[in-house]
């Protein structure tokens, strides 16, 4: 379900940059293909911007991970209770990596997006 998940993102990451790229070579005049240019480069720094942000937010979970597990060894709740624990933090830490590792694949398509703007609005 992972794999799939890293998919998806992939696949709608490429769809967009393909959107951008069909778009900026179908428009014949400059200040089309940089008025557009310039709105996509926008749109793709509120993205890059929520995504940087998402990474400080993972930092904080793997803070709260690292201190769930070691309280879960000095809480004397039983065996039961500590694997259930250890299972929740697990299941976390798992979500965390996939979490980062799709705003790593967002940020990479995010920069071909960046610089096929910036060479679209470069060059006539």
């Amino acid at each position: 379900m992972k794999f799939l998940s890293y998919l998806y993102r992939f696949f709608s990451n490429f769809v967009f940059l393909a959107l951008v790229y069909y778009a900026l070579n179908v428009m014949e005049r400059y200040q089309q293909r940089a008025v557009v240019a310039i709105l996509v480069l926008v749109y793709a720094g509120m993205r890059a911007a929520s995504a940087l942000r998402s990474f400080y937010f993972f930092q904080r979970i793997e803070r709260l991970e690292v201190e769930a597990r070691r309280l879960s060894g000095l809480a004397g709740e039983g065996p039961a209770a500590a694997s259930q624990r250890r299972a929740i933090v697990t299941e976390v830490s798992g979500l965390r990596s996939a979490g980062e590792m799709k705003s790593y694949i967002d940020l990479l398509f995010l920069a071909m997006v960046v610089l096929l703007c910036i060479t679209k609005i470069v060059t006539n």
